[in-house]
């Protein structure tokens, strides 16, 4: 936004905000300017910033009233606009008189030596007043009078104001470092390892719209030539998630050698400690399949997860489709397995609501139709490229903050065993 020139101020304007903003229903509001007219602006910016130390924190030129300079003291919450009307106008004749703009000084006698050495012309030194606080009046090169003011009262204010504002600092950069360390240690979570299969080339994918998140996929190695997929995504988000997700997680690695003979009394033992271990409302969308890769089978339970993609070498899409409810929820939980044969060239994919419900400027989500042709279009490259290619349509379609994690895993059948 533009800022336009104004008319002269008639009151004080103490250079600092007036506190914190703890009241978050409250529409924020703050003087923004107040405006002096000067006769020259190169003259009068030696002034304010060489003898004040201002800073020039706009200079810019309108067609209705010429250049307009914003010049702030150091610590920035207001600006005082410089204007330089045409002689003969009626803001001309506004230079040179009593702005009645007060500078508030948490020391005002070092603030007076300072400016006084540096050639400010002052009405007098720092003297008390009938209020209780102190006052030194100046000019600038125009003749434009001001005050600077100090008051024990305020300085405590300011003071206090400033430790808030240094341990808000130290707070925000403590919570940046635990965020930070938070997803490396979720970042070790995901698998750093991919168990070699003859027939089925795979890979994984988990890009987070915040510092850790609730999205979660794993590789097992269930041995015999099988492995394990795994995809879920705990409701919610931010820490809270990402604290259910890393127990999810060890449920899942603590319990899953009964996978190998018991699929299904594999999925019960994680949902029963998921159940007792978390809050009567946090549950998790979990996708389990187990992949024979000397049969090309595999066998699938979807606890109330988005339809896994099966994209068939000839074309044809098969849904994968919810076999039981979430886990967590109820500690009686059942839910049969399904067995999926693959052939040579198909392509199976599992992913989170990141994925289809990032939307466009308009709203529209990404859906899934548009992740099947995405699929198609790159049916031709291997997984990691393929899910490379997946991100970037989903980033182009929607390029503004992303609002969710976004997790996919891919999987191509290569060959006969």
């Amino acid at each position: 936004m533009k800022p336009s020139p104004g008319p002269l101020q008639t009151s004080p304007s103490l250079l600092t905000e007036t506190g914190p903003r703890d009241c978050p229903e409250c529409v924020y509001l703050r003087v923004f300017k107040t405006t002096i007219y000067v006769r020259d602006h190169d003259l009068s910016l030696k002034f304010y910033v060489d003898q004040l130390g201002f800073s020039v924190v706009a200079d810019a030129r309108f067609d209705f009233d010429g250049r307009w300079v914003a010049i702030a003291p150091p610590d920035g919450s207001t600006v005082l606009a410089l204007i330089a009307p045409k002689r003969g106008s009626e803001n001309y004749k506004l230079i040179g008189r009593n702005t009645q703009v007060g500078f508030l000084s948490e020391d005002i006698n070092a603030t007076y030596e300072q400016w006084r050495n540096r050639g400010v012309r002052f009405h007098h030194p720092p003297q008390q007043t009938l209020f209780g606080g102190t006052v030194a009046g100046f000019y600038d090169i125009d003749g434009n009078s001001f005050e600077l003011l100090g008051s024990d009262q305020i300085t405590r204010e300011i003071e206090r104001q400033r430790r808030q504002a240094a341990e808000r600092l130290e707070l925000e950069r403590r919570s940046a470092q635990e965020l930070e360390i938070a997803k490396q240690v979720q970042a070790r979570l995901f698998p750093q390892t991919l168990p070699p299969l003859k027939t089925l080339d795979y890979a994984g994918i988990c890009i987070q719209a915040r510092h850790v998140g609730g999205d979660y996929y794993d590789f097992l190695a269930l041995g015999n030539q099988r492995l394990g997929f795994v995809i879920g995504d705990i409701a919610g988000k931010g820490i809270a998630a990402a604290l259910l997700m890393a127990n999810l997680q060890a449920n899942l690695r603590s319990q899953f050698a009964l996978a190998r003979d018991e699929p299904l009394l594999f999925l019960q033992s994680v949902n029963r400690l998921f159940f007792h271990s978390t809050a009567d409302s946090a549950y998790a969308t979990v996708f389990f399949a187990d992949y024979d890769d000397a049969e090309r089978r595999l066998r699938y339970a979807n606890c109330g997860h988005l339809s896994a993609i099966l994209l068939r070498q000839n074309g044809q899409v098969e849904r994968l489709h919810a076999t039981a409810t979430v886990l967590g929820l109820f500690e009686e939980w059942h839910s049969p397995t399904v067995d999926c044969q693959f052939s040579t060239g198909d392509i199976f994919t599992l992913y989170t609501d990141g994925v289809t419900e990032a939307f466009n400027e308009s709203e529209e989500e990404f859906g899934e139709d548009r992740l099947i042709a995405a699929l198609e279009r790159h049916s031709k490259l291997p997984p990691q490229a393929l899910l490379s290619a997946i991100v970037d349509e989903i980033k182009t379609f929607s390029p503004h903050e992303q609002h969710d994690d976004i997790t996919l895993i891919v999987a191509k059948c290569t060959a006969a065993p």
